[in-house]
């Protein structure tokens, strides 16, 4: 059984890391206002959050994922109306969230440790905590950007492709010593 979630999981990440990058080179292009692209690209991003944790639930029976997928839906109705308020308001609402869901990306990361590769998901969480908190002080300076928010994507989805190759090659010692 565990074979099968670390095999499923390692599709999920590979997956979530593709994503990540082009949603982050789309951002960096539109992040300089607050357009009807931007703004679909902050709320398209939590949205995507919601289909894998979803996922990934129902693949490994992980429960504590359904947290994830409730405050991935109030992140991207959050970010749909801190959008009509400025990048300020759009960082503080994408902050609140990044420091939750590490939180949760910790408290899985960790459960999961026993599955190997785990642990890119683990720093993914601390250093999501720590970014969550730098948007929040970001959005009272001025020069306030969405920029940093790519940043954060791209950084996460490389978590995500470590966790996946980390997951594979494991399996296949694990197929190897069997």
């Amino acid at each position: 059984m565990d074979t099968e979630i670390a095999q499923s999981l390692r599709r999920l990440y590979f997956v979530r890391f593709a994503f990540a990058l082009v949603w982050a080179a789309l951002l960096v292009i539109t992040a300089s206002t607050l357009g009807p692209v931007s703004v679909a690209l902050l709320v398209l991003y939590p949205l995507f959050d919601v289909a894998a944790a979803l996922i990934d639930a129902r693949s490994s029976k992980a429960g504590t994922l359904y947290v994830n997928v409730a405050l991935s839906l109030l992140a991207a109705a959050g970010l749909a109306v801190a959008a009509s308020s400025g990048i300020p308001a759009v960082l503080r609402v994408w902050g609140i969230w990044a420091v939750v869901a590490g939180v949760v990306q910790l408290v899985v990361g960790v459960a999961r440790r026993g599955l190997g590769g785990q642990w890119p998901m683990i720093l993914s969480g601390g250093i999501s905590v720590l970014a969550g908190a730098s948007f929040v002080f970001q959005a009272t300076t001025d020069g306030a950007s969405l920029a940093a928010l790519a940043g954060y994507a791209t950084l996460g989805g490389v978590f995500f492709l470590v966790s996946a190759l980390r997951l594979g090659a494991r399996s296949r010692r694990v197929a190897q010593a069997g």
